[in-house]
């Protein structure tokens, strides 16, 4: 009877694929600004300028027809503690996502499938995004720069351009499995794990071979994706040394706007009455403004008067989804020279490659702080000037071609160390990390604005005002070779097109050094009473240096592009840092509590910036009986500005947002002082069209007078195993975090509304003079230290693996979380404002790329048949209220205000033979669209729906081993 148990167990063991974690918790899984600018207007109109464990060992028999790699238990590692531990007896929220579960999914890329997760938030990047084809992981929707993302618990080399890890560049069939530490990692990981850990964890020490191939396409035929992977294993000197390398290749295709019809003609109004207007109020042709005129150019050298019917749907040459490209290659190696010391290393490369498309280039005026003309006016005495006065021109450059935005990047990451036994059970783990990126990003068909102006012949009065004065001089093109003047209401020649475009580049670098030296003990004592446990301690130290720069293309530098303007942004910072955990188990097996718990740690770190701090965090685990457990934790963190942040050039661009003078009537009973304002500045409410399309010009940029965040974390929950239901564990946690200092910048639609309304005068000076033609130049939007941030939440888990029979088993996984609250606090002592149930329908502020919805539920069913299996997955997001970053939409002030609550099913099909696995699978199984949302950009939030941008898609996915 007890052989057929074990027999029992281990057939369970092996139907769930041998990535079962050694735990009873139910915590299994249901975007770092770019700095080449803010998002960009319209994306079409403007371009963006190991840790140490105890391990398990036993390894269970091989039954026919089940994989031996499959059939070994993985080693637990438990993010959130430096001592031995299983998941349970660890208080800190812990998510364990195996390697089979990302797999079975239709998630090409680690960020892909991460983005099911409830707990990952919308202020991450992806391929879905001009991101420059990285894609940065946000928790708790506290933004990427409060995550800290490891691999095999380590520090690795970020992306320099986007200031995060590349989720990218992580290749999937390489991935054991992903922890993620929930309740904020500051104390044990470094100052930058506000809102907790990330860590990834890679397969390794492996002595057999295996090759995977995997393609998908969607029923447009789009979205063709391929991956091909590999490894082998070999070890060497009867099992002491073993040598692992593993290579992958694989691709996404791009996807074009105009072929999902939902995202073909991007809606760029969304009043509470009347018609909506669709596309760009910048033209092809030369639309002519100023004194009253407003006209249109017909190409031929005669006009008509605008109306409505004359917009441009720069949705035609825009891609929705960009190509992405990746290569890696890494290899791992470890020596056992005795118990007392093992040598390994591990080296990491990959190359990455992505492009995206943008609409053609409008034109319309400078890029502050340019000097050059701040609109583009053609003189009275231009020979093609027939208005005998000054006019404002605004005007798309077809001829230039669709901006084509390609980017290349490389990483590598390089470690080696030593660990081993010293004595009497300490352990120690000395390593050395290397980590580098270079990125490259090419952006074609950039219009020069300095050339756009000599071929019209416009010369500066005074070139050191970009409000000068204009005269027509065509010497101005006359004497620059290759310029030929231009005729602005014809079509442009292909010469002076090649004169007036050109080429942008832009590059960054990153450099980590990181020495790291750990030494930990499990049992250090024990305690000198009845039913008392074990004392375990660890210490370490780590030192570590970063430096970072961005240097844009000249012509950015320079403020004569007309997409973009940016500038030079250098500099690095070093810390040194002592941490320390005590785990004492002051009752074991003892009446009312089977096990009673300690936990604590802290981090004293010394950086070169902002001199020393210390963080910690207490946590108490009790289980009164074997189906309970309780548990708590509470600690502190402090994260020091980054580096551009700090140092960071400012750069010009265009955020989603709107001219307080083209929408006064949403106002509502503000909208007198909307009004007065705009009236005040020469602007006619009734009259006035933005040529910005929806977008607010906008300067951000790094501030030296930051000052660090500080912050505080608890959570409390319980963990539920029932013994009388065999397979079930439940857990539930609440979590709070409060940051004080908060850095980020204000956005620019907060500040244009504070002004206009007259609820914050002082937010005025933030806003630039506006042009002659009455169009908005720029609001500044620096970083700074805000008020604060307050967040908390409920977390719900379930996992119930029940056998139907001796062929057949169910597993259920739900992985739920309810946002309680989001407050954000703008200024010290002022008002919070709680964004919880709310869709940043605008691109967001701050922290707040996407939405923050009250539900989000990620939950999986698992049929297993012998060796076939089918997995159901579903995908829930709750519905939310539109939120400008000011004040909610409602029936009264917008055309359309909310979104409904969304699913999204998958289901995949598996089949096992012999050494061979294949898959298939459908995501997005019944073809659900994004719900639309006014972002003037492509009618969604694609920080928060982005799944379902590409709408049902196929793959077909075959391994073997050998």
């Amino acid at each position: 009877m007890r052989m057929r148990s074990a027999r029992f167990l281990l057939l369970s063991f092996s139907a769930l694929g041998g990535f079962v974690p050694l735990t009873l918790s139910a915590q299994t899984p249901a975007r770092t600004p770019d700095r080449t600018a803010p998002a960009a207007r319209d994306q079409g109109d403007r371009a963006p300028a190991r840790k140490i464990v105890r391990q398990a060992t036993a390894t269970p028999r091989v039954l026919p027809g089940i994989n031996a790699a499959e059939a070994r238990p993985e080693t637990v590692q438990v993010t959130g503690s430096f001592l031995g531990t299983s998941n349970n007896a660890n208080a800190n929220p812990v998510q364990i996502i195996t390697a089979r579960q990302i797999q079975q999914t239709s998630a090409t890329t680690l960020g892909d499938y991460l983005q099911r997760l409830p707990s990952i938030g919308s202020a991450g990047t992806s391929n879905a995004e001009p991101a420059a084809g990285a894609a940065c992981t946000d928790l708790r929707n506290l933004g990427g720069n409060r995550v800290l993302v490891l691999i095999d618990g380590k520090r690795t080399a970020i992306n320099g351009n986007n200031d995060c890890v590349d989720l990218n560049t992580i290749p999937v069939q390489q991935i054991a499995s992903v922890e993620i530490l929930k309740d904020g990692g500051s104390e044990l990981y470094g100052a930058d794990a506000v809102s907790g850990v990330v860590n990834i964890k890679l397969r390794h020490d492996l002595g057999d071979g295996g090759l995977t191939a995997r393609g998908g396409i969607t029923p447009y035929g789009d979205r063709r994706t391929g991956v091909i992977s590999g490894y082998k294993g070999f070890n060497f000197d009867h099992g002491r040394g073993n040598v692992t390398v593993f290579g992958q290749y694989d691709t996404q295709g791009m996807v074009y706007e105009p072929t999902r019809a939902w995202a073909a003609d991007p809606q760029v109004t969304n009043a509470p009455a009347g018609i909506a207007r669709f596309g760009s109020s910048i033209l092809p042709e030369t639309r002519v403004t100023g004194g009253g005129l407003s006209l249109v150019s017909n190409n031929d050298g005669t006009f008509h008067k605008r109306t409505a019917a004359d917009t441009y749907n720069f949705a035609q040459d825009k891609s929705l989804l960009g190509y992405l490209q990746n290569s890696s290659l890494s290899g791992d190696a470890h020596y056992d020279v005795s118990p007392h010391l093992t040598l390994y290393s591990n080296v990491r490369y990959s190359h990455r490659t992505a492009s995206i498309l943008n609409a053609a280039e409008p034109v319309e005026g400078s890029i502050a702080p340019s000097t050059l003309p701040e609109s583009l006016i053609l003189p009275a005495g231009s020979p093609y000037n027939s208005f005998g006065r000054d006019v404002y021109l605004t005007r798309r450059m077809n001829e230039f071609g669709p901006r084509a935005d390609n980017n290349a990047s490389d990483t590598y990451t390089v470690m080696g160390g030593a660990k081993g036994e010293i004595v009497a059970g300490w352990q120690y783990d000395a390593s050395m990390t290397y980590g580098w990126n270079q990125d490259t990003d090419s952006i074609q068909n950039i219009g020069n604005y300095l050339h756009i102006t000599q071929e019209l012949g416009i010369r500066q009065l005074d070139p050191s005002s970009a409000s000068s004065k204009v005269v027509y001089d065509p010497t101005v093109c006359t004497g620059q070779p290759g310029c030929v003047l231009q005729n602005p209401f014809m079509p442009w020649s292909q010469q002076a097109a090649n004169y007036a475009k050109f080429t942008e580049n832009n590059h960054s670098s990153y450099q980590l050094r990181d020495f790291n030296l750990r030494l930990h003990n499990d049992h250090v004592a024990h305690m000198p009473y009845r039913d008392g446990g074990t004392l375990g301690i660890a210490l370490g130290m780590e030192h570590r240096s970063e430096q970072l720069s961005y240097s844009p293309d000249p012509i950015l530098a320079s403020g004569d592009s007309a997409d973009s303007g940016s500038a030079y942004t250098g500099g690095g910072f070093n810390v040194t840092e002592v941490y320390g955990e005590a785990k004492l188990q002051l009752l074991h097996n003892a009446f009312l509590a089977r096990d009673l718990t300690v936990d604590a740690q802290g981090r004293w770190s010394d950086y070169n910036t902002f001199g020393s701090t210390r963080n910690w965090k207490s946590s108490i685990n009790w289980a009164p009986v074997s189906d309970i457990r309780f548990r708590a934790t509470l600690g502190t963190s402090y994260r020091q500005p980054n580096v551009y942040e700090l140092y960071g050039g400012q750069s010009f661009g265009y955020v989603a947002g709107n001219d307080p003078c083209s929408q006064v009537s949403s106002y509502g009973a503000s909208a007198a002082a909307v009004q007065a304002r705009c009236l005040s500045e020469g602007v006619d409410p009734k009259t006035f069209v933005s040529t910005n399309g929806g977008y607010v010009p906008t300067i951000s940029g790094g501030n030296t007078r930051l000052r660090p965040e500080t912050g505080k974390t608890y959570t409390v929950g319980a963990v539920v195993t029932p013994h009388w239901v065999p397979g079930l564990s439940a857990s539930v946690e609440y979590w709070h975090y409060t940051i004080k200092n908060t850095i980020s910048s204000i956005g620019s639609q907060y500040i244009l509304d504070q002004c206009y309304t007259g609820a914050g005068s002082a937010y005025c000076g933030s806003i630039a003079p506006r042009s002659a033609s009455g169009q908005l130049t720029s609001v500044y939007a620096l970083d700074e230290n805000l008020g604060g941030l307050r967040t908390s939440g409920i977390d719900f888990d379930l996992d119930y693996r029940l056998r139907l029979s001796w062929r057949d088993t169910l597993s259920l996984s739900n992985n739920f979380q309810q946002l309680v609250s989001y407050l954000e606090q703008y200024v010290p002592g002022g008002a919070w404002y709680n964004y919880a149930g709310r869709l940043f329908y605008q691109g967001g502020i701050g922290m707040n790329a996407g939405g923050q919805p009250r539900v989000r539920d990620y939950a999986t069913v698992t049929w297993r048949h012998d060796a076939f299996s089918l997995t159901y997955m579903m995908t829930y997001t709750g519905g939310m209220v539109w939120n400008n970053g000011t004040r909610d939409l409602t029936r009264a002030t917008a055309g359309q205000y909310q979104t409904p609550g969304i699913f999204m099913h998958d289901i995949t099909l598996g089949y096992r033979l012999k050494r061979w696995n294949f898959e298939a699978g459908i995501s997005n199984l019944l073809d659900k669209k994004p719900p639309f949302v006014f972002d003037s950009i492509s009618n969604t939030n694609r920080a928060v729906y982005g799944a379902l941008e590409v709408g049902r898609y196929m793959f077909l996915q075959a391994g073997v081993n050998f």
